[in-house]
């Protein structure tokens, strides 16, 4: 019998049955090409896992805060995190909290009246006069005396700094300051202090 007189069905069942009967042969490039990715991939994870969690010595990480507050600007503990986070460097907020205070920052305000965290003026004192002036230039906004007190209104979360630039001033007619968020009561000595206190202080309001 020849070729051409096998039935087509059975030329077609003896294809497949020569197909199934070959011998497998893995594609071993490919499955390496997938090791060597799966390696890489976790190479850099961990090299990115570990530029998060890089941890600074005390005085390098303290530099690094001097220099993130300078440059930009910071008003809360978590801003801080995320600042010195996108830097590299990765600590706790109990961490955070102690470096503030040993490094002395001083929260004061932005020309938008936002909240920042500043360098202490260590080894310069300036004038008191000056400084209360300028604080009271940016954010002061209406003095107005009531008995011996003489009520001081400023911008959200200006008055403590007025107040700390009153106390340090030591003023003669001054017996002391209690500071809310936007005010400040300046107790005078007598009812005649408090007035003429006022006159001062209206004068230098922006």
């Amino acid at each position: 019998m020849s070729v051409r007189q096998i039935p087509a069905a059975v030329r077609r069942d003896t294809a497949v049955a020569s197909a199934a009967s070959a011998p497998y042969r893995p594609v071993q490039r490919s499955l390496r090409s997938i090791d060597v990715i799966s390696t890489k991939q976790r190479v850099l994870e961990t090299l990115h896992t570990y530029a998060r969690s890089m941890q600074l010595a005390k005085t390098e990480r303290h530099r690094l805060i001097e220099s993130v507050v300078a440059r930009k600007r910071v008003g809360t503990q978590f801003e801080l995190l995320d600042a010195l986070a996108d830097a590299g460097c990765s600590v706790t907020q109990a961490t955070i909290s102690r470096d503030i205070r040993e490094l002395g920052l001083e929260k004061t305000h932005d020309q938008f009246g936002r909240p920042r965290y500043v360098m202490p003026h260590a080894g310069r004192r300036g004038d008191p006069v000056e400084a209360l002036n300028s604080v009271l230039a940016q954010f002061g906004r209406r003095v107005t005396p009531a008995g011996n007190i003489v009520v001081l209104q400023s911008e959200l979360g200006a008055a403590p700094a007025i107040a700390r630039a009153l106390d340090e001033l030591a003023h003669e007619r001054v017996v002391g300051t209690l500071a809310g968020d936007d005010t400040v009561l300046v107790v005078a000595l007598s009812e005649r202090d408090a007035r003429t206190l006022a006159r001062e202080l209206s004068g230098v309001l922006g």
